[in-house]
């Protein structure tokens, strides 16, 4: 475990690198944030001091070396527009984006994986329903999900809000819309947009898995010993599928964090995501920066501990230094 973890970190420090260095030139490659930034009637004065403050009067790699020796000490610039530490402002937004993505994973477990089960275990009609819902739920974009579930939810019917966060309360300190009946209403639209594609995924890779497993000759020995349905599905046939599927939700939780953009923009959720288009519209090149940086950070840390998770469910799985 020990050599596998510091053969990571290996790995992870040289794909922070070469990240941190083709988003910074992209980025920093593309328009002028002074245009932008600077009234139309500024003066060549007051445009070159702003250039000068910002940092983008020097060559593009003396910025980049810039950038990453600040970097190493946790500072990854301020933002142009806020002109607040650029970390600051997504560590103050994060927390939405976290509660909005660990409600759209629990939507999509809770749902996905029963509704897997049964279409494997039953087959027949109910399991051409479930998977043609599935179809659909891999087919229709998320933006249009969105404004449907507005249309419906919030327009029509008028049972639940459509924008922002909500009320805020606290839950051993924490603060999280989870604390107060007016925050878990303004949390269900956007979580149910966002879970609708993981929903299907998991329902697909579940009953996929089912029907993989239920010829094998352990389950018709379980079968034969006399065990009962509901303990040869949760010992034998839920143990033997939860490996692939929790592969898959690790990374499908990386992309809830990361990709959260379009559900976050239609519902006015107040996360990173947000954040992160509005600094694209006004060239915030050290927010696009900082929060690039951060996600992958986020990926390869939920990739560790998925492969970790792997080898307790697995015990024929080692990670390490093994030959």
């Amino acid at each position: 475990m020990t050599v596998f973890l510091i053969r990571r970190l290996s790995q992870s420090t040289l794909v922070l690198l070469v990240t941190s260095l083709i988003v910074f030139f992209g980025v920093y490659a593309i328009g002028d944030p002074l245009e932008l930034l600077m009234p139309p009637d500024a003066t060549p004065a007051e445009i070159e001091q702003a250039t000068r403050s910002l940092g983008l009067d020097k060559p593009l790699p003396v910025q980049y070396l810039v950038f990453v020796g600040n970097a190493l000490q946790g500072d990854f610039g301020r933002s142009f527009v806020f002109n607040e530490p650029t970390i600051s402002l997504i560590l103050n937004r994060f927390p939405a984006t976290l509660e909005l993505a660990l409600m759209a994973l629990f939507l999509s477990i809770v749902i996905g994986i029963p509704l897997g089960l049964y279409a494997g275990l039953k087959g027949g009609f109910v399991d051409r329903i479930i998977m043609t819902g599935s179809i659909a739920g891999f087919s229709l974009p998320s933006f249009w999900q969105g404004m449907l579930l507005i249309l419906i939810f919030s327009i029509n019917l008028g049972w639940l809000p459509s924008t922002g966060r909500g009320e805020i309360g606290y839950i051993l300190g924490i603060p999280t819309s989870l604390a107060t009946w007016d925050g878990i209403q303004h949390l269900i639209l956007p979580a149910a947009n966002l879970a609708l594609f993981k929903v299907a995924l998991l329902i697909r890779l579940t009953r996929t898995g089912v029907r993989e497993v239920l010829p094998l000759d352990f389950i018709r020995f379980a079968r034969a010993k006399g065990l009962s349905e509901k303990r040869v599905v949760a010992v034998h046939i839920l143990k033997y599928i939860l490996i692939p599927i929790i592969t898959v939700i690790g990374m499908e939780f990386g992309s809830l964090l990361a990709f959260a953009t379009v559900t976050e923009t239609i519902f006015s959720w107040p996360g990173v995501g947000k954040l992160i288009i509005d600094s694209i519209m006004r060239l915030d090149r050290p927010v696009v920066v900082a929060y690039i940086l951060v996600v992958v950070t986020l990926f390869i840390f939920i990739n560790t501990l998925v492969d970790v998770l792997y080898s307790i469910l697995d015990p024929r799985v080692r990670l390490g230094g093994a030959k």
